[in-house]
């Protein structure tokens, strides 16, 4: 399906759907540029997409499939494609793949959810079957478990496994734990979530002949988003040409960001679908530009996620970096962080996934890496206003993840109603 301009988009747009034709009234008739149109208010876009009473779509619908968003939050979010914008997106994330590293007769475990109109079986299973190289699709899912997974890679001869990284790093729990090493395993291909650093060493130790990439970048309500750039950074992507336009936003002005290094708010812009547009939609992801001219970023992390203790600001990221750099051994294999209100304050729970019981003098030292990082912290339990860190060490397996898509909460709140 080729390109459409944009002025046809929104002409589309604003002729055909309700919602976008309120969003779009004070805009010209014109449009020369993307900055002319407003950034999408992701609360009234979805106000609008309801059934029935349906304000946001261009047409009814006779010749769709419709998935559901679980994500991090749990919240559903419906997404209808039109038969040919979904062969479109999967034609395009297929040919993505092989930039992942997807080789011609490679047997393939697909290891994502699927069911209750969740997308990313679905969409990745098609993605391989459009992808330009023979491959062989094996139809696992993420229900099945790890023992049977581990006896199908050595059973097989499987060369890929793609899935959550979660899933991944269940199963190369299970091998280590049963001193095993799936040596035929020559690419994990992760999506739906970022793999963060604390996932790498379990990940190397049962598959130590992996190379690991993002197998790209794409949501079911944003659709397609960033194909997967070779190299040792796998959270670099680029915008699939003539197909998105990705652009970085600032936090405060709202202005777009041309300079290298400077994070913002994803705002991606599908140039091919129509049944529900996608104009300057915010994904909920910050990146970073690492080559504008190419459309090329680096994912820095979800929108704002973090937990605050009381006047303390705990972005997952930074602190997850902190705990990293501390554990020197490699006894982290996760981290969410849990919010826990007791005896009228607020306190903070490091909950740590872990597969080896780590020495006793570690949990002191984390605490003491994240107090330095964050002086404010210790500051505040000085005053009596909130707690002091707790750690709290899990199996891998203890850390919660969304039931539906088993993707990692990195931010629970467990405190009551104000």
């Amino acid at each position: 399906m080729p390109a459409k301009p944009l002025q046809a988009l929104v002409d589309h747009a604003r002729t055909n759907s309700p919602f976008y034709a309120e969003t779009y009234r004070d805009v010209p008739q014109t449009i020369s540029h993307l900055t002319q149109l407003p950034v999408i208010d992701q609360g009234a876009f979805w106000a609008a997409n309801t059934w029935p009473d349906n304000r946001l779509l261009t047409g009814p619908l006779t010749d769709a499939g419709v998935y559901k968003t679980g994500g991090t939050t749990g919240v559903p979010k419906f997404s209808p494609w039109t038969r040919t914008e979904h062969a479109d997106s999967v034609t395009a994330f297929g040919a993505g793949l092989v930039q992942a590293g997807l080789r011609p007769g490679h047997r393939v475990a697909n290891l994502f959810c699927a069911g209750e109109l969740y997308g990313g079986f679905l969409y990745i299973e098609n993605a391989l079957h459009h992808a330009p190289v023979e491959n062989v699709r094996l139809p696992v899912g993420g229900a099945a478990s790890e023992e049977y997974i581990a006896d199908l890679i050595s059973g097989f001869g499987v060369h890929v496994l793609a899935g959550e990284p979660m899933k991944l790093s269940a199963v190369a729990e299970h091998l280590v734990r049963h001193d095993r090493t799936a040596d035929s395993i020559e690419l994990l291909l992760f999506g739906g979530d970022l793999l963060f650093a604390d996932l790498r060493p379990i990940l190397t130790r049962a598959f130590p002949k992996a190379a690991v990439s993002s197998l790209g970048y794409a949501s079911v309500d944003a659709g397609l988003v960033g194909a997967p750039v070779p190299g040792e950074d796998v959270r670099v992507h680029e915008a699939f040409p003539n197909r998105t336009v990705v652009e970085l936003v600032d936090d405060v002005t709202g202005e777009p960001i041309t300079e290298p290094g400077v994070p913002g708010r994803v705002v991606v812009t599908n140039l091919f679908r129509t049944l529900m547009p996608i104009l300057r939609y915010p994904t909920g992801d910050r990146a970073e530009w690492v080559d504008p001219g190419r459309q090329r970023f680096r994912l820095v992390g979800r929108s704002n996620e973090g937990a605050r203790v009381g006047t303390v600001a705990m972005p997952t990221e930074e602190i997850r970096a902190v705990l990293i750099e501390a554990d020197r051994d490699h006894f982290i294999s996760g981290m969410q962080l849990v919010q826990r209100r007791w005896d009228g304050r607020d306190g903070l729970i490091l909950r740590l996934g872990c597969t080896e019981q780590p020495p006793a003098e570690l949990s002191a030292r984390l605490v003491e890496a994240v107090y330095r990082a964050r002086p404010l912290y210790p500051s505040e339990v000085a005053l009596g206003a909130i707690h002091h860190l707790v750690v709290e060490w899990v199996p891998r397996s203890g850390l919660a993840t969304n039931p539906r898509t088993g993707k990692l909460q990195q931010v629970i709140d467990e405190r009551p109603p104000a």
